[in-house]
């Protein structure tokens, strides 16, 4: 069989001699973790099949408070440890009913209500108090945990950011800010405490009603994707900045195609025809277009990895409402430059609605809030949810109590570098492609509780085993673990300024990641 194996390498040998020194630097498993959302880090691939992996969920965390006429809690931000407090901190906003249910009046205020940005601490990031701040008065009190009040500047707070990188403390918070009468623009803001803002003089970065903002800390840059039309409908835009100051021009790096459209129509048809979901009211069975509604972005071992929230349309909403009922649902992409990205798994939804069973929010629409977060050697991930997307109305067949809360945020959680694995049931095998080997020890992220995985180092340019480092003597690893080093019977140092592959042989299970750390 590894006879057989090698004959099938002969004819790279010739293609790899004259060109190994430009592959080089294509992977470098010293310096990060290799995954395999793509191709990129692979040269050879038997038997084994790219399986994406959705996150365990664990229902919500911040829900809308009934009593104060809430009916509905949403954030553009994910929660930031605050090393100073020893707490984590979360702003989001709060949809209201438009009752002043002190006074049973309509609100005035109802439509910024939805804006104003409310405050919230955790010690562990799942249960969240919201303590009084005191700052603004909102409905007739300053008994509140209203952190920023967008009737006063006519600003609505978007994104935090806290940046603990930066030695101006009075810049320790990063704020995304947009004009409340449009919502077309985005403007940047510093605090030294996530409540009092001062805003630099800077050039506005265009959007529409969403986007979203992370900092890549390796790279010590800001990005935003942003939302703007194209033929293909809503799509997204990259802008960066190296200050939060100064943002370049947005350029389109992401809309939907002709498979986007083709998955929409299958995807509501399933929940559709489905008894045990919320039918989106108003299906017309029109061609209408996917589209690329918004996509986070994380910054992850060398690599961009980005959560496009697909919006797949229903059917069209009659006047007076307008727009489109919809099923919103997550994938994934892989980005190694932020401009060019590759559609993960076959365009597997990474988040999908689910059934209603008469408390989930997750029927409708789902959208992460941000990049995950690397907590307890996992990969935290906070999103919103609806139960519904259109007017209440519509949906005839369900009673109002069940729509009281109509939105949430939810928690998921995902296993380190768990995004995406390559798999097999029986037997399999993965080559890498060629870097440069500086010693240290092999680890892997694998699952082989039912089987086991081997490995050998090759000569890069050969394919053969150098020296001990071969399949026969690799010791066997059964089990699942997010860190496991990889030994041979008969060790010979991992050799040093050579290039080499890696070739795993997995029997029934998942490998996630490889890397070398230095002894």
């Amino acid at each position: 069989m590894d006879r057989q194996w090698h004959d099938q390498f002969k004819y790279h040998i010739k293609k790899h001699r004259a060109g190994l020194n430009y592959k080089l630097n294509k992977i470098d498993p010293y310096k990060n973790k290799q995954l395999f959302l793509d191709d990129y880090v692979i040269e050879k691939l038997d038997s084994l099949d790219r399986i994406l992996h959705q996150p365990e969920r664990h229902g919500p965390v911040l829900t809308p408070d009934v009593s104060l006429g809430q009916t509905q809690t949403q954030t553009k931000s994910i929660p930031w440890w605050n090393p100073d407090s020893d707490l984590w901190e979360w702003w989001y906003w709060a949809m209201y009913d438009g009752i002043d249910h002190h006074n049973e009046l309509p609100s005035k205020m109802y439509a910024l209500e939805g804006r104003v940005s409310h405050y919230a601490t955790s010690t562990d990031g799942f249960h969240w108090d919201t303590p009084e701040v005191g700052l603004y008065e909102f409905r007739g009190s300053k008994i509140n945990n209203v952190a920023y009040d967008c009737s006063e500047l006519d600003l609505i707070l978007f994104h935090i950011i806290r940046d603990d990188i930066d030695p101006d403390p009075q810049k320790r918070y990063k704020g995304i800010f947009a004009k409340s009468n449009n919502l077309e623009d985005r403007l940047p803001g510093f605090s030294h405490n996530g409540f009092d803002w001062k805003y630099p003089d800077s050039k506005p970065i265009p959007s529409k009603d969403t986007s979203v903002f992370v900092h890549d800390q390796t790279n010590n840059q800001f990005i935003g994707t942003v939302k703007h039309g194209t033929e293909w409908g809503r799509s997204i835009w990259l802008s960066t900045s190296p200050d939060f100051i100064e943002w370049t021009d947005p350029k389109l790096v992401l809309h939907s195609d002709l498979i986007d459209s083709k998955n929409r129509k299958n995807r509501v048809a399933s929940v559709v025809k489905d008894a045990n979901y919320l039918s989106p009211p108003l299906v017309d069975d029109n061609d209408y277009l996917a589209e690329v509604y918004l996509m986070p972005v994380m910054p992850y071992e060398g690599i961009y990895i980005g959560f496009p929230m697909l919006f797949n349309p229903a059917g069209a909403i009659p006047p007076p409402h307008g727009n489109f009922t919809a099923l919103n649902q997550t994938e994934l992409t892989v980005s190694r430059n932020l401009h060019n990205w590759d559609r993960v798994a076959n365009r597997s939804l990474f988040l999908d609605v689910l059934p209603w069973d008469e408390q989930t929010f997750e029927t409708a629409q789902l959208s992460l809030c941000g990049p995950p977060i690397i907590r307890d050697n996992q990969l935290w991930i906070y999103y919103n949810a609806s139960r519904y997307r259109g007017p209440r109305e519509l949906y005839t067949e369900i009673e109002d109590q069940y729509f009281e809360q109509r939105g949430a945020v939810c928690l998921a959680k995902l296993r380190l570098d768990g995004f995406v694995s390559l798999n097999t049931q029986q037997s399999g095998s993965v080559v890498t492609k060629p870097f440069l080997a500086k010693g240290g020890v092999l680890h892997v992220n694998a699952d082989v509780s039912q089987g086991n995985i081997k490995a050998e180092i090759l000569d890069a340019e050969s394919f053969q085993p150098i020296n001990t480092l071969s399949l026969k003597n690799s010791n066997p690893f059964t089990g699942d673990h997010i860190s496991k080093s990889l030994t041979w019977q008969e060790h010979d140092e991992i050799v040093s300024e050579k290039l080499v592959r890696i070739r795993f042989v997995i029997e029934n299970g998942d490998i996630y990641s490889f890397w070398f750390e230095r002894s």
